[in-house]
């Protein structure tokens, strides 16, 4: 008991202070592994990496200071997305891993990554959110990643429109129905021809599914669709289509397609746009009119529904145990404060979450989508990470597209959807 509270006592005190020190942790079956960050100077490490936008210079400037504060050097590899798992896999294959990888999804590279609980304590992961830290262990709470940073689904209004129709913005906790009839007033006031706008995914669809009760996925990773809570959340929204609250025929035209709903929305033909916060830097750009972020509507709960990245540290690299360093400092709540807004980046930690963020703009809409963490249900974090949700989110829009051109019901469509996650699921197994 009492090298435990040595192990946590020594985490708390390396994050709080701002030069780096030595670090002894861990309750691994070959003992703790010593981390002493003065260790450091005159050694390298590779960082494979993918950039989502604004965030790639936030990242450079973090590893200058980490390089200052260690006398490490960090050789930062950018690749696309797309070649990512690619270009691990066959560095994992070629003795040549990188020591810290950016990544989406760390199950392709199980039995090659080191558990940071040997290296932080066990303890490590209470410092990120329940949510975003249940991403990252395995059943048995092996902590495989640290979660670096993270969406969460919700919607944008025209200020604008809402003014002029006369019609409160909404705010605080307020349900599915009433925020149909508020953006239904909206539209009809400015000449709108939609109430709504929605990006086309199999992520945003599952954030109705959250806010009705249910999940593609359950928290035991298995199937999880309840019937009546699915029939529920896409009955109201197939509703919406058939109404033409949302706009069917943008709905159809994509096919199976990922396909944004922001055009719409910056053209003035819808006043709510269900979407995310990767959307604000281009919006504070090019949207004509004032627009706001608000709170996720609630059925039988609220909050939206997730995405994320991570970090991973290779345990057959040249230099591993920099690799954990350098991955448990980027995450420490001055640096990943910094990264965040620079790159308009939602927080992973508690601490973060807790206080918000400061960005230079749009603080307020930032600060909204991080409240949002707090509300959404942690089995949507593990919903999202799961190795079936990709697949399984594009059975969720192949099948109901079926239900919105009329091909089959609500029911039928909940229930096919169920049989194919299943399959889905136990093929990713």
């Amino acid at each position: 008991m009492r090298g435990g509270l040595i192990g946590l006592a020594a985490v708390l005190a390396l994050v709080a202070a701002c030069a780096p020190g030595p670090l002894e942790t861990g309750d691994s079956d070959t003992g703790p592994v010593k981390v002493d960050f003065a260790s450091f100077k005159g050694k390298h490490m590779t960082y494979l990496y993918f950039t989502d936008g604004p965030d790639l210079d936030a990242t450079k400037a973090a590893i200058g200071r980490f390089e200052q504060a260690t006398g490490a050097t960090v050789d930062l590899q950018v690749v696309p997305f797309a070649d990512l798992q690619r270009s691990l896999q066959a560095r994992i294959s070629g003795n040549t891993a990188p020591e810290v990888a950016r990544v989406q999804d760390w199950h392709p590279y199980a039995g090659e990554l080191l558990d940071f609980g040997d290296y932080f304590g066990k303890d490590y992961r209470g410092e990120f959110t329940d949510g975003a830290a249940a991403t990252t262990v395995d059943s048995a709470g092996h902590m495989y990643a640290v979660p670096s940073d993270q969406t969460i689904n919700g919607p944008f209004v025209n200020v604008d429109a809402f003014k002029k129709a006369g019609v409160p913005v909404p705010g605080g906790k307020f349900t599915w129905p009433q925020l149909v009839d508020a953006a239904t007033r909206v539209a009809a006031a400015n000449h709108m021809p939609s109430a709504m706008s929605i990006d086309i995914s199999g992520n945003r669809l599952s954030t109705v599914l959250s806010q009705y009760g249910t999940a593609l996925i359950g928290a035991d990773g298995n199937e999880g669709l309840d019937q009546a809570k699915a029939e529920q959340a896409l009955g109201m929204v197939n509703d919406l289509l058939q109404q033409g609250k949302l706009s069917k025929d943008f709905w159809l035209g994509a096919g199976t397609n990922y396909k944004g709903g922001n055009d719409a929305f910056l053209a003035g033909q819808a006043p709510v746009y269900l979407s995310g916060p990767w959307q604000i830097g281009a919006f504070a750009k090019s949207a004509p009119f004032a627009w706001a972020a608000v709170p996720n509507p609630c059925a039988a709960q609220c909050g939206g529904f997730p995405g994320g990245k991570m970090m991973v540290a290779f345990k057959h690299s040249k230099e591993p145990t920099l690799g954990a360093a350098f991955t448990q400092w980027m995450n420490r709540a001055e640096n990943q404060r910094e990264i965040d807004k620079t790159a308009y980046w939602l927080p992973t930690r508690k601490d973060l979450v807790s206080s918000g963020v400061q960005y230079p703009s749009r603080d307020a809409d930032m600060n909204m989508y991080i409240s949002q963490i707090t509300t959404t249900p942690q089995v949507d974090f593990t919903t999202q990470a799961s190795p079936a949700f990709t697949a399984a989110a594009l059975a969720l829009i192949k099948e109901f597209d079926k239900a919105v051109a009329g091909q089959e019901s609500i029911a039928d469509c909940v229930r096919n959807l169920k049989t194919q996650v299943a399959q889905i699921v136990q093929a990713s197994k």
